[in-house]
């Protein structure tokens, strides 16, 4: 099993505190550059992963919303607003 099928076993909220706690320890700024650069080679895999399973979500979410003209409640497909 390659290092990039076991983080994709690890589930959504663990990878999101794992990439939390890799910035935390970077931040402090208290470690050698190979661990480092460890660190952040890990930190990018999960933050690839992370987007990859937010970008599937989305295509599944739909809106809920109140049509004006009859007032009943319909589903819209939800759309991605890029910032």
């Amino acid at each position: 099993m390659s290092e990039n099928d076991s983080v994709k076993k690890i589930d959504f909220e663990k990878m999101f505190n794992e990439l939390e706690e890799i910035v935390r320890k970077m931040e402090e700024g208290n470690l050698k550059l190979t661990e480092s650069l460890e660190l952040f080679e890990r930190g990018v895999k999960i933050s690839k992963i992370l987007k990859k399973e937010l970008e599937k979500i989305e295509h599944k979410v739909e809106l809920l919303v109140n049509d004006e003209q009859t007032g009943e409640l319909k589903t819209e497909k939800f759309e991605r607003v890029d910032e």
